[in-house]
């Protein structure tokens, strides 16, 4: 699957030629000019990586960060920037920046810098109706993040790592602070209310997610 990319920058000869240069690699982006834009258009798509100027018209780059961030979306984030101030660099990576590019650059580091990004980058686990990131722990329900506590997450992951495979009761109250039987019960059934997942109980032995 063709990875989507969101890239802001109101200086259009310079969007422009980046946007040719990624597209050429096989990247599906999505250009806007000002941060009204790119804000409409991150509620509208769902994106796979961020590429923002700072300086840029209505919304500056960090400020839209910080408010996704804010909003619970955690889509990896390059910044790209004339500023070159130590201050400026820290509260990039600070709102949750992974990169900072400094202009002037070739264009084709920001090319690199993506291969190399998606090239470590965990790949998106995808089971039924739902995708999850296993980098930043976030379980998405078509556009919408399915809220999961740490033992949940623990559950969760050790379902996905043994699809249609039992696993021992043992096993899995080890994502709880406070064994029982009871206490596995509760936490499975509100994985399943969260998830609407096909997770089973094999009498005896522990459970299995059955995937359709």
């Amino acid at each position: 699957m063709k990875k989507r990319i969101l890239l802001l920058e109101d200086d259009r000869i310079l969007a422009e030629t980046i946007e040719e240069l990624l597209e050429m690699e096989g990247y599906i982006v999505s250009l806007a000019y000002d941060g009204d834009e790119a804000s409409i258009l991150t509620y509208e798509n769902q994106f796979d990586l961020y590429i923002f100027d700072i300086n840029v018209p209505e919304i500056d780059g960090l400020s839209l960060l910080e408010a996704l961030r804010e909003a619970d979306d955690n889509t990896p984030a390059i910044f790209i920037s004339a500023l070159v101030d130590i201050e400026t660099i820290a509260t990039a990576f600070n709102v949750g920046a992974k990169d900072y590019i400094k202009k002037p650059f070739f264009p084709e580091e920001i090319l690199i810098r993506v291969n190399a990004k998606f090239k470590t980058e965990p790949k998106t686990i995808e089971i039924e109706h739902l995708r999850y990131n296993p980098k930043n722990r976030v379980l998405r329900d078509g556009e919408r993040i399915v809220p999961m506590g740490e033992v949940q997450l623990c559950l969760f992951e050790k379902f996905i790592n043994n699809l249609n495979r039992v696993v021992t009761k043992s096993d899995l109250n080890d994502c709880l602070t406070q064994y029982s039987s009871g206490a596995l019960r509760v936490a499975l059934n509100k994985l399943k209310q969260n998830t609407k997942l096909n997770i089973k109980n094999i009498r005896g032995v522990g459970y299995t997610l059955e995937t359709r």
